[in-house]
């Protein structure tokens, strides 16, 4: 049996012989050949050229064909930021700067990179598309629909719901059109990826996100395609509005209990993947913290209706031994058996990380623990929240990003408590932990903490 069919008999909640494996090459393709991230996104050959060399190394029974959720905001009129390890970040917001959705350009498969994805697309298929399974992963509608309004979306979800909806709905047919663009070259499976959910409650979600992409899941299965919803994120407290939408797999990143997501997903029919640490194991950790983590999620996942995957973009410059090491988990009974001999490492303290001085401060001082703001669309939008908060705040305040991406970030994570990303803290208390607040609430909340540090200084 191909991968690919392993793969495709997971999504579709069959038993499998082993799990089937998913790495979520993006921009490490550029890395495995060499080239920056801005370069590897913006050629067909380099994208065929990585994955190939990723199929080689890691065995996988799937492979996005592109990983980046700015494709459709570039189309529509976002100006993109380009980086060297991480995808574009949208830095403009067309509905925000007074254009309407009348304004905005027409999508199709001539415009923006779109012509890139379905040249790497077609090349991919004839090369490796009978044992490998091709994702095609499109930016969900409410993400879209955030790159496009910005962050003002928070607060219009209360005072201008009408205006939201329609947004989000012109977002879900923009899915549909990109939806229908990897179907017609051959994808095997439409991820709607869609992190920007993680910071909404349940209600907002099933009001505002449910109805856009049931009406793409709505689609792609007319069209006899095999749709996922994929949520890099803490969305804990949406996982079960998340399986009762039409997808037909729910992908999550490392915050999530697997145990309960399986017991959800089995619940409603649905398969599920994940959700393997970026950082602390695939990045900064070595291949036994990779054969460890990946032996314990595929314990707690069982083999029915299970992908195992990294809980998102894989960054960078992650170790190859490492996703080597995974690979090896996954297809080797053997090193199976032997990473349970295997023994976890003396948790690190991070004596050597020194914390902002709270109380000596004068200023209010905002750490915020993100992934890489660079990278991820709700660490990139907290930040965002801050910096406007922090100019509009009649307060001094100080800002620091904390990526956890390197060990130091890892360490103010652990001293400061935080459980959830992104999270803002305030003077060292954690205090919105994976949810933006709108700007009026954040600035309260800091000119409270100055208040309160003038009082215990008096």
């Amino acid at each position: 049996m191909t991968g690919k069919q392993i793969l495709l008999d997971a999504i579709a909640g069959k038993e499998t012989e082993r799990p089937a494996w998913l790495p979520f090459v993006g921009c490490h393709g550029g890395f495995l050949v060499d080239k920056t991230a801005t370069e590897f996104l913006q050629s067909a050959d380099l994208i065929v050229e990585g994955l190939k060399k990723a199929k080689s190394l890691y065995k996988p029974d799937g492979l996005p064909v592109m990983f980046d959720l700015q494709i459709e905001a570039e189309i529509l009129g976002c100006d993109l930021h380009w980086a060297d390890e991480v995808p574009p970040a949208v830095t403009s917001h067309p509905l925000a700067m007074g254009k309407t959705i009348a304004d905005l350009p027409e999508l199709d498969e001539t415009k923006g990179r779109f012509p890139i994805v379905v040249q790497a697309l077609e090349t991919l298929k004839k090369e490796m598309g009978e044992d490998t399974a091709l994702y095609g992963l499109i930016c969900g509608p409410f993400t879209l629909a955030l790159h496009l309004l910005g962050n003002d979306i928070f607060l219009d979800m209360y005072d201008e719901e009408d205006v939201v909806l329609e947004v989000i709905d012109f977002c879900a047919d923009i899915c549909i059109k990109s939806a229908d663009i990897y179907l017609d070259h051959g994808a095997d499976v439409i991820a709607v990826v869609d992190p920007m959910t993680s910071q909404i409650s349940p209600e907002h979600f099933e009001q505002f996100v449910t109805p856009a992409m049931n009406k793409v899941f709505d689609h792609i299965r007319a069209r006899n395609g095999i749709s996922s919803i994929f949520v890099c994120g803490d969305v804990t407290r949406n996982l079960e509005v998340m399986t009762q939408t039409g997808a037909d797999n729910i992908s999550v990143d490392e915050q999530i209990d697997m145990v309960h997501l399986r017991d959800l997903c089995e619940a409603q029919d649905k398969s599920f993947g994940g959700n393997i640490k970026l950082t602390a194991v695939l990045l900064l950790g070595d291949e036994d913290d990779a054969k460890m983590e990946v032996l314990d999620i595929m314990e707690k996942s069982g083999n029915k209706g299970f992908i195992l995957a990294p809980g998102c973009d894989l960054p960078y410059a992650v170790p190859v031994k490492n996703l080597q090491a995974v690979s090896d988990v996954v297809h080797d009974e053997y090193a199976r058996e032997a990473a349970k001999s295997l023994k976890a490492k003396e948790a690190d303290s991070f004596d050597d990380i020194e914390m902002p001085d709270y109380h000596g401060a004068r200023a209010v001082v905002l750490d915020v623990i993100t992934l890489d703001s660079t990278s991820c669309a709700p660490c990139q939008y907290m930040m965002e929240a801050v910096e406007k908060a922090a100019e509009a705040a009649h307060v001094k305040v100080w800002i620091n990003e904390h990526k956890i991406k390197v060990r130091e970030g890892i360490g103010m994570m652990v001293k400061l408590g935080v459980k959830n990303l992104p999270t803002i803290c305030i003077n060292g208390e954690p205090t919105f932990a994976s949810i933006i607040p709108d700007q009026t609430t954040l600035v309260k909340a800091i000119e409270k903490a100055a208040i309160e540090k003038m009082i215990k200084e008096h």
